[in-house]
């Protein structure tokens, strides 16, 4: 069984989505026929929001690669609202996609709306994020990362950080967690915890942590309570690099240097991210690969064609320390 996916754990009713349509945003980029021309897949895709910008990353990734394949792409924006995307993920069963694909906002509350499209008979194809089901079969597989290993690997990368600065004593960290509820969230916290529990009981401690719901508004406002609630905080972990941002102008604005007075570790690897690390505000990124598109659509081809496919499709990411910045910063696509 995998760990990061639970795919048997039991699942949460789904919360009321009737008549809410209205309430997501939604665009089609239509073509009538594939390169090939036969009749092209209608892809229906409800994206979880635009609330970073890993995640407009992530969509323009998928609109280009739709386009590129000549797919007729059916996008919807949830604007982190679960009853948005359920609301899209039936207006999608209505019009007889021949395939669904989405970022869910949450982890749990799906069966009732997976359900529908299996019996539908219209395969459902899980990006970046997993979700919580009673019924494996109610989608065909997940793309996207490993959030606990992401986590994980933060935690490790911590470590490089400590011994680069030349810290000594307790490490106390202020946690900026995403968003409740999230399995990048959920996942990445349980990843971090895992290696700080095995490795350093004795010297780490988190010493405050809340959601900044992956946001830059969101992470200045909770890290500039951190620092007054907690002043000697030496270390922050953000569960992306936006909120990371974000409380980098707290950590300025409380008169303090980031990267110095306080080592931060974020989790994405967007370009802003680099810029900060390339200033020595940011310490260390963990990168968390937004590019999925062509994956995306290799993979709804196969399913649209009836080929077995593996259950997780992981992407491919790397970790950056301070002094690759630089040197890494014209290289960043998104």
């Amino acid at each position: 069984m995998l760990n990061r996916r639970n795919f048997l754990t039991a699942a949460v009713g789904v919360a009321a989505a009737g008549g809410l349509a209205a309430c997501a945003k939604e665009d089609d980029s239509s073509g009538s026929t594939s390169a090939g021309g036969s009749k092209a897949i209608t892809l229906g895709f409800s994206q979880v929001g635009s609330e970073s910008g890993w995640r407009s990353a992530n969509t323009d990734s998928v609109k280009s690669a739709a386009k590129e394949a000549g797919y007729t792409l059916k996008f919807s924006d949830a604007q982190q609202k679960q009853e948005n995307q359920i609301s899209a993920i039936r207006s999608y069963i209505t019009q007889g996609v021949d395939v669904i694909a989405f970022s869910p906002v949450v982890v749990t509350g799906w069966d009732a709306v997976l359900k529908e499209a299996k019996a539908k008979k219209i395969p459902v194809v899980l990006t970046d994020r997993s979700v919580e089901t009673s019924d494996e079969s109610l989608f065909v597989t997940l793309v996207g990362s490993d959030f606990t290993d992401e986590g994980r690997r933060a935690a490790k990368i911590l470590e490089k950080v400590l011994e680069k600065a030349g810290h000594k004593g307790a490490v106390k960290i202020a946690q900026l967690e995403g968003t409740t509820g999230a399995a990048p969230a959920i996942e990445r916290a349980k990843g971090f915890k895992e290696v700080m529990e095995a490795d350093h009981a004795d010297d780490w401690k988190i010493v405050v942590s809340q959601t900044g719901d992956f946001t830059r508004a969101g992470g200045k406002q909770v890290m500039a309570a951190f620092l007054q609630s907690n002043p000697d905080i030496n270390v922050l972990f953000a569960h992306n690099d936006d909120m990371g941002i974000g409380a980098i102008q707290a950590i300025e604005a409380a008169g303090k240097k980031p990267g110095k007075d306080i080592l931060i570790v974020t989790i994405d690897g967007v370009k802003d991210g680099f810029v900060a690390m390339s200033e020595g505000k940011i310490n260390a990124i963990v990168e968390c690969n937004p590019l999925l598109g062509p994956q995306l659509m290799e993979v709804v081809q196969k399913v649209k064609d009836g080929e077995t496919v593996e259950r997780w499709i992981k992407t491919k990411e790397s970790d950056f320390m301070q002094d690759q910045a630089k040197a890494a910063l014209p290289t960043r696509k998104y």
